[in-house]
């Protein structure tokens, strides 16, 4: 079906499009919006704590440049996300209640 066709011309750009109304594509917008900025509070929220505990003096400056590395790559990878997948797609994601662990996503690999 997405193949070639038969008489050698291009599929036309119809085939490749996701079927959803306008209001559902906005709906869905709306729902990853919504997430994108839920899941960035949380984030946010870590590195807040991270400020805290080191001017509590419980961590050092490099423990908290840890948690801002971390933090880097996870928002990034929550952007990536939010913003190169499919709207629909992310949509359905989050609708399908499957939990991401952002924070988790960004730590950094262990040798």
């Amino acid at each position: 079906m997405f193949g070639p066709r038969q008489d050698g011309a291009r599929p036309r750009a119809e085939y490749f499009r996701i079927v959803s109304s306008k209001s559902e594509r906005q709906a869905a917008r709306d729902l990853v919006a919504s997430y994108h900025e839920a899941q960035q509070a949380e984030l946010v929220a870590r590195v807040g704590e991270a400020i805290d505990r080191y001017r509590a003096g419980e961590l050092n400056a490099f423990d908290v440049d840890q948690v801002l590395f971390q933090y880097s790559r996870a928002a990034k990878e929550l952007w990536k996300f939010c913003n190169l997948a499919s709207v629909d797609l992310a949509a359905s994601f989050i609708r399908d209640d499957q939990p991401i662990n952002w924070w988790e996503v960004g730590a950094p690999k262990r040798r």
